[in-house]
């Protein structure tokens, strides 16, 4: 069971405070925002405050084996400086990342009473190609200090409650770090009942990674080779066309998983165009991605036909592969299928070529 302790300063998974230091030390005025070199000594900037939808939904936590229904939503999201994290030790994979303060607030709408409630570890907030942050804990860096720290945002200086009664609310605060330079998307909530739930940040674009983050729709370069290919790569052109949610019901022939059964299929369908000399066996969506508002990455899910020996496609992600193989200057479309939680949806979805020098491509899911 986890011990809350006053939050003074930021530390978690992959963080190491440093005991005798607080991260709201008086000294010298430091603006050294998203750039902080980690070694100023000032108060860090004030955190600011981001647009965030606040609309309540319905959720479950769970504690042990015990589903507590919740009602939750974000209620501010605000963005610090990287010289918030002077006085913090980084694992490597973090250093150069930006706080993000993801304040949350929650009712008991069960009959029972939560004990050490967490629901806020179930949050996190995404970038538009789907790059979750890195949620972290909060708690006390320096045990002596009883100043409140005036660059954190209410609610994030203080512990969460031990408990909440049955019709209460807590409001709560998570640390999450991103990659600087970017505008997050979404935040998200993990619910313990498996579905999803999802709120805008903005109007939900965020960013496009600084060009890498190609608009839908678009066509791009790429690199194939395939067993068959004799003088190296070969150069293909890459159209996703449509990015759509199916039904579990157009997979009753297919022999799925108590968990599969469970999750929502979307269909990804891309055109590939053969602009070399060769030609080209039909198994580019081998290199076919995916990931979801809420942070996750989904590979195609392989479907095996009950009916036959080898799947044969649904009617619904069926493309127009060739009886043989791609040849020069011809178009095909293939479809793959990725199984999503309820709730959750495709935020990005990529292409990796095959053979030498070939890139992984990235484009808006919608």
């Amino acid at each position: 069971m986890r011990t809350r302790t006053t939050m003074a300063a930021i530390t978690g998974v992959g963080l190491l405070a440093l005991v005798a230091t607080a991260c709201g030390s008086t000294g010298g005025d430091s603006t050294s925002g998203e750039s902080g070199s980690g070694k100023a000594a000032g108060t860090p900037a004030a955190a600011t405050a981001l647009p965030v939808e606040s609309t309540a939904r319905k959720a479950t936590w769970t504690d042990q084996s015990t589903a507590h229904q919740l009602t939750l939503a974000p209620k501010r999201l605000a963005r610090g400086t990287a010289a918030a994290l002077d006085h913090v030790q980084l694992d490597e994979d973090l250093t150069g990342m930006v706080p993000y303060y993801l304040t949350v607030t929650y009712t008991n709408t069960g009959s029972a009473a939560l004990a050490q409630p967490d629901p806020e570890a179930n949050f996190t907030v995404t970038l538009a190609d789907g790059t979750p942050g890195k949620a972290t804990s909060l708690w006390n860096s320096n045990p002596l200090a009883t100043a409140t720290s005036s660059y954190l945002p209410e609610n994030c200086d203080q512990a969460g409650p031990a408990s909440v009664a049955p019709a209460a609310t807590a409001t709560v605060c998570q640390l999450v770090l991103l990659p600087k330079g970017h505008t997050p998307a979404t935040v998200a909530y993990a619910d313990d009942s498996g579905k999803t739930l999802l709120w805008k940040v903005g109007d939900g674009t965020g960013d496009d990674d600084r060009g890498r983050l190609l608009a839908a729709g678009t066509t791009a370069d790429s690199t194939y080779q395939d067993v068959t290919t004799k003088s190296g790569t070969v150069p293909i052109r890459v159209t996703p066309k449509s990015v759509r949610a199916g039904s579990l019901n157009d997979l009753g022939d297919y022999d799925l998983s108590d968990t599969q059964k469970n999750l929502v299929p979307w269909y990804v369908t891309f055109e590939y165009r053969n602009a070399g000399t060769e030609k080209l066996l039909p198994s580019m969506d081998d290199g076919v991605g995916l990931r979801t508002a809420a942070g996750r990455e989904v590979q195609p899910t392989p479907l095996f036909d009950l009916r036959a020996a080898e799947g044969q496609g649904i009617d619904q992600c069926r493309g127009s592969v060739p009886h043989t193989r791609l040849e020069p200057n011809s178009t095909l479309t293939l479809c793959t299928v990725h199984l999503l939680p309820a709730g959750d949806r495709p935020a990005m979805v990529s292409f990796t070529g095959e053979g030498k020098g070939a890139k992984t491509l990235m484009w808006h899911a919608r």
